[in-house]
């Protein structure tokens, strides 16, 4: 190929990857608008700006920031009605995607969540989109991420005075489940209960199944920087399921048999594994499940009926103060 030309597609392709980042930062801007118009009536909400550990991989930062803490942001939300004196039980709530954010379209759920009394925190842990490229190529799947989610809980107990440090739980759904997952494994004294929803659990398998175009998010130079067959025991150490003897707190688990994203056979390894360990959790798997891999996040009758399912739980041990039936 003529030089000349290749210096031009290489440009063009840079342009490109800078407007796709710029069209995700307008986004976020509008979806925070649509966040504030959906929760004034329940909750009081508020974006928030700290800090995870530094970057295992400093390709996404700039010279002058090279090695620093990164900044993470994240999402508040307090029930508009609290009694004076009050303690509130604490979720920390976490997105899922390998490369996404934490959406208005999950609004349903942080309201059926507050309306119960909780204090609900969500971080756009390193990784998320909607901040930059920078921000983007700061991603450790199954890494710092899970450090992330966890500086969003220290924050939100020495920052917010309703917070009750003595109740506090997790939760997450797919790349969010990974995440909640790995929290209490490593660290099971910071949280009382947590519920995975058809959690990623076995990177390995997961490569085998996803595709190219997956697996090269992984092997990127700024991530891991190889694919699983050339580096199976890093993939291993980022996957859920070969860390099951790890697990001290109570733990629910959905999974979904026609889940189109996480192939049941990866929470089936979690759960075995779990079995194996001779750990106490709770689980349920769902046949065909209409939704697929949102099957329980989405609008229908069973959707609902299996988020209840997740409320009971959480609420025998956080006892919020309007627990649904």
């Amino acid at each position: 190929m003529d030089e000349d030309i290749k210096k031009q597609l290489e440009q063009l392709t840079r342009a490109q990857a800078g407007m796709q980042h710029g069209f995700a930062a307008l986004h976020k801007s509008i979806d925070d608008i649509l966040w504030f118009q959906k929760m004034q009536d329940v909750a009081r909400l508020d974006k928030v700006v700290f800090c995870g550990p530094p970057p295992a991989n400093t390709l996404g930062q700039s010279p002058q920031e090279r090695g620093n803490p990164v900044k993470v942001h994240a999402y508040t939300f307090l029930p508009k009605d609290v009694a004076p004196g009050a303690k509130l039980p604490m979720l920390v709530y976490v997105h899922g995607g390998v490369h996404a954010n934490f959406s208005s379209s999950s609004d349903h759920i942080i309201k059926e969540l507050v309306q119960q009394g909780y204090a609900v925190i969500s971080p756009d842990y390193r990784g998320s989109t909607g901040y930059g490229e920078g921000f983007y190529k700061l991603i450790d799947y199954g890494g710092l991420e899970v450090e992330d989610a966890l500086a969003a809980r220290d924050w939100f107990v020495e920052n917010e005075p309703l917070v009750d440090p003595d109740r506090i739980g997790i939760l997450g759904w797919s790349h969010g489940g990974l995440i909640t997952l790995f929290n209490i494994f490593r660290y099971p004294e910071k949280y009382k209960v947590a519920y995975a929803g058809v959690p990623v659990s076995d990177l390995v398998a997961r490569m085998g199944y996803k595709g190219p175009h997956y697996e090269s998010l992984f092997a990127a130079d700024y991530h891991i920087g190889k694919p699983a067959r050339e580096n199976v025991p890093e993939y291993r150490r980022r996957s859920p399921a070969w860390h099951a003897a790890e697990l001290q707190t109570p733990l629910l688990i959905h999974t979904n048999t026609n889940d189109e994203d996480v192939n049941c056979l990866e929470v089936e390894h979690l759960i075995k594994s779990l079995k194996a360990a001779g750990k106490e959790f709770e689980y349920k798997i769902y046949e065909n499940a209409p939704g697929g891999h949102i099957f329980n996040r989405i609008d229908t009758k069973l959707a609902k009926e299996s988020r209840r399912e997740i409320y009971r739980f959480l609420a025998g041990y956080l006892h919020p103060a309007n627990p649904l039936e």
